[in-house]
């Protein structure tokens, strides 16, 4: 278990407060936008940054509590950190860098072997090259590979995507992925993009201008109304736990069974039975008060209003009961009204678009 409640201030008015208690394994994703203390967050983890009160601990060892006087140096913590630039060092190998990791070791046993960060990070044919002459994506996997071998109990990751292309994204998501499923260690990841967030997290503390606006599952953190001020409006929406529950070879598509009922995406490269996570922004829901009938809509859902937020300016917000879940819709204050949208009443939630990660590919489906 990771504990954070720590303040800090520093000079020129930025203020820091957070509060969360955090899973001590897989992916805590620290999510906002840039200036919203993420980073300020893990610096404090690692020992780089002294916060001016609170307490951090990890599992039974606290880092720091100023109430108690306790603030571990850097190199008690046993922290791994992963920044947006790998930093290795360019006159060693893959190899040495690697080793690297190794010695600054401060464990009493190795719990993770070279062998098995070699594997796991696919960087074996890697070992005798020097940093420049690989890609952005295979010196970030080394730079994880160098984090690991230090056998640390917290690792942090700092944007380890940010600097990269969307081919060298796709390219390291996975190795991310058997990460967090194989290691067993506690992550706490940086990040202002969505997709990597849905792809990876378990759960999310979102932060806006040094202030906690939520903190819990992704589900739930992803779909709740306070997530406007993070995200933007046209961004928000509802994350959904999905199951693969057929493919239809013919058509290229995929059925989703979820707590509503079916979605029908572009086919996802997952058998049937996987577990897959969908997005669907709230601006992509339209709603009718009857079935529409020939429309290229493929996703039509039976839900009830559970209530109607009007908002300054042209939008309302939707929550709509679908099945044993929610969903967020966004209209116009002008067809909520046209339509005398109210709770109890029984709509159709048309879904124009579904973004799909099936943690190993994305898909997503369209009009």
């Amino acid at each position: 278990m990771i504990e954070v409640d720590i303040q800090i201030r520093r000079p020129g008015g930025f203020e820091l407060e957070a509060q969360f208690v955090a899973p001590g394994s897989g992916v805590t994703a620290l999510f906002g936008r840039s200036g919203a203390g993420k980073t300020t967050i893990i610096q404090a983890a690692a020992g780089v940054v002294r916060p001016d009160a609170g307490r951090i601990a990890v599992g039974d060892e606290v880092f720091f509590d100023s109430s108690r006087g306790i603030n571990l140096p850097i190199e008690a913590r046993r922290v791994g950190y992963v920044f947006q630039d790998s930093r290795l060092f360019p006159h060693m190998s893959v190899e040495r860098n690697l080793r690297y990791g190794e010695r600054r070791s401060r464990a009493s046993v190795r719990a993770i072997g070279f062998d098995t960060v070699v594997d796991m990070l696919g960087i074996a044919h890697l070992l005798g090259r020097r940093p420049h002459t690989l890609s952005g994506g295979e010196r970030q996997r080394v730079a994880i590979g160098r984090a690991l071998l230090a056998q640390p109990r917290l690792l942090l990751m700092d944007e380890p995507l940010a600097a990269l292309d969307a081919a060298r994204k796709a390219e390291i998501l996975p190795y991310l992925e058997r990460l967090r499923d194989e290691m067993g260690l506690p992550i706490l990841y940086v990040s202002h993009a969505i997709d990597e967030v849905l792809r990876l997290a378990d759960m999310v503390v979102a932060l806006r201008e040094g202030r906690l606006v939520a903190a819990g599952a992704l589900g739930e953190v992803m779909s709740a109304p306070e997530m406007l001020q993070v995200v933007g409006r046209f961004d928000l929406g509802t994350v959904i736990d999905c199951t693969v529950s057929r493919h239809d070879a013919d058509y290229g598509l995929s059925d989703l069974a979820f707590f509503g009922g079916v979605l029908r995406v572009p086919q996802v490269e997952r058998p049937v039975g996987a577990t897959v996570r969908a997005r669907v922004r709230a601006r992509d829901v339209a709603l009718a008060l009857t079935k529409p009938e020939e429309v290229s809509v493929s996703n039509l859902l039976p839900a009830t209003v559970e209530e109607v937020r009007r908002l300054e300016g042209p939008y309302a917000d939707v929550i709509l009961k679908v099945g044993d879940g929610h969903l967020a819709a966004m209209v116009t204050r002008e067809s909520a009204d046209r339509l005398a949208l109210g709770a109890g009443l029984a709509v159709w939630a048309m879904i124009k678009s579904v973004a799909v990660d099936s943690r190993t590919s994305d898909a997503e489906s369209r009009e």
